[in-house]
């Protein structure tokens, strides 16, 4: 999409519509991300039914393929069958760093990228396109700042497009790419006035940070957020970690709940399930260090102390032969866990 093409669509819409925060709903914006249903290989608007179905109030389409197309017509048919059913839309993307392993090239440059999904935002009616860096092998391609620096380099370059239509960015922290700080730095550095943060609670711990450090850091810049439980415990090359369904893990989800609606008041949770075996993280081996020579010895303890206190869980594997049917009996279990959660503060 160029430049003029882009003007005609926020022409053509109108620009994204302010949403009743979550005390005019009488509650929380209890939302979903659709990467947690990758398995189902549903339409928009089918994914959209089932969550409804469930009581979402917001539905997160993390990646372009969970639309189904940018076209105009897709896009509004999603924007009208997301007002029937009452739902709040974000959409999102994957890498804008163009030095990044996860970046697809083949897409255009980072730039049009991003423009793309800025347009069709402002057509779906999306107050945010949320975007990643990359992943934890960034880390070792390049000093992480090196990808911080290209990465603000591209939103710099899309600001006036983004103000424009009144669409912000919302960089994850995202599979272990990086600390919370790190974001911190690269949405200062970007401006805060058009980028902030989708906060993830079960990537903290891909780069040795505890979930709340985490949130405590980027509250003041959440635009939205991917929560999920998770399991860390000690092993003889370092910790090895991994993801649960809601309540099952060690990290005091239930704390990090309350502060988030704390902290982050009317931000969607959103919740994005993944469950799959442990991650090694073999912090005992001198050479893990080489990507990792920024974190602060204190936030370093805070992990090691939730590993401490943490139980071996099982292996299992990232694609199962019923892997759909799986992906949402564990979506099921977490949402009926968060929203007895937030009954139980009186939230729901």
């Amino acid at each position: 999409m160029n430049r003029r093409s882009f003007l005609k669509l926020a022409a053509a819409a109108p620009l994204c519509a302010a949403y009743p925060s979550a005390a005019e709903n009488g509650g929380v914006k209890l939302g979903i991300d659709l990467f947690s249903l990758r398995a189902c290989k549903w339409t928009p608007l089918e994914a959209m039914d089932y969550c409804a179905g469930l009581g979402a109030q917001v539905v997160h389409f993390s990646e372009p393929r969970f639309l189904g197309s940018l076209d105009e017509s897709n896009l509004r048919a999603v924007r009208e069958h997301a007002g029937k059913l009452g739902l709040e839309v974000e959409i999102g993307m994957t890498s804008i760093c163009p030095s990044s392993k996860m970046f697809q090239a083949q897409d255009g440059t980072a730039e049009q990228q991003l423009t793309r999904m800025i347009g069709a935002a402002n057509v779906v009616g999306s107050k945010i396109v949320r975007a990643v860096l990359g992943s934890m092998e960034d880390r070792h391609t390049a000093p992480i700042a090196q990808h911080i620096e290209n990465t603000v380099r591209v939103l710099r370059a899309v600001r006036s497009r983004a103000m424009d239509a009144h669409v912000k960015i919302a960089i994850e922290n995202h599979a272990g790419d990086m600390q919370s700080q790190e974001l911190k730095a690269l949405i200062d550095q970007a401006g805060s006035d058009f980028v902030g943060a989708c906060l993830d609670a079960g990537n903290p711990l891909w780069v040795l940070e505890d979930p709340q450090v985490a949130l405590n850091t980027l509250a003041p810049y959440v635009l939205t957020s991917h929560i999920r439980d998770s399991a860390v415990w000690r092993a003889p090359d370092g910790a090895e970690v991994t993801w649960v369904r809601m309540g099952e893990g060690n990290v005091r989800i239930a704390d990090f709940v309350r502060s988030y609606l704390r902290l982050c008041p009317g931000r969607p949770l959103s919740l994005e399930s993944i469950v799959f075996g442990p991650k090694l993280f073999p912090y005992r081996d001198p050479a893990f260090w080489d990507a990792y020579r920024d974190i602060p010895a204190w936030q370093f303890a805070r992990f090691e102390a939730l590993a401490e206190h943490g139980k071996p869980r099982p292996d299992a594997p990232w694609e199962r032969p019923d892997e759909a049917a799986r992906e949402r009996e564990d979506l099921e279990a977490s949402f009926a866990w968060t929203k007895k959660l937030l009954g139980d503060e009186g939230l729901q």
